[in-house]
């Protein structure tokens, strides 16, 4: 009786929906590998993707640098702020050599590029000098940031889902506002998109 009593409880209880902090998503991931838990009645409740419009949030990350990168302290100066999935990855490899080769036309139009994925900094250390990239990549290993911006939520693939950064790029203002955000973004062509969204806030 006990047994069939509980079957008729789960039957009975509702759906529930937990809002999780970042660093157990990455403990499911690192656990368990990139999925979400096995109960189907839990689904986790990401941050929606910020809008242009909003400040963006201040965050403190390890760069390749050597230095932590302070968002406030680049205030004044236009910023292009990518969210990536993996270092050494085909898309994000394409990705950042594209922001490599125009990395000089974004200087000259006083913007700072950045890319941040939760890879380690040894990780970054080793795609940035397989790219010769000349900007800082961020490691944001418990994806707070990521969070923050509403870029990490769950994904499918091949019928599987499974919480990670959606490749998303947003452009700051020097004042600190974003004024530009693109999500879920195809890598082709992306780069100059961004370059040109730069030079109209300018004329504007």
């Amino acid at each position: 009786m006990r047994s069939l009593r509980s079957r008729e409880d789960s039957r009975k209880s509702p759906s529930v929906v937990r809002r999780v902090t970042a660093e157990s998503l990455l403990r499911y991931a690192s656990l368990r590998g990139p999925s979400l838990p096995d109960n189907p009645q839990q689904r986790v409740v990401a941050n929606p993707i910020l809008d242009a419009g909003k400040r963006a949030p201040a965050f403190t990350l390890p760069s390749t640098d050597g230095e932590k990168f302070r968002l406030t302290e680049h205030r004044g100066r236009w910023i292009v702020v990518y969210f990536y999935p993996k270092d050494l990855t085909a898309g994000c490899t394409t990705e950042a050599g594209d922001f490599q080769a125009a990395l000089a036309q974004f200087e000259k139009l006083g913007a700072v590029v950045v890319g941040v994925s939760p890879d380690p900094i040894s990780q970054h250390e080793k795609f940035a000098a397989k790219l010769k990239l000349g900007f800082e990549l961020l490691s944001d290993r418990d994806a707070k940031v990521a969070l923050k911006y509403g870029v990490w939520r769950t994904k499918k693939n091949y019928g599987r889902e499974y919480m990670g950064i959606v490749r998303s790029t947003f452009l700051v203002d020097p004042s600190g506002k974003i004024v530009r955000v693109w999500d879920n973004i195809r890598v082709k062509g992306h780069v100059d998109k961004v370059l040109q969204a730069l030079a109209e806030e300018l004329e504007a």
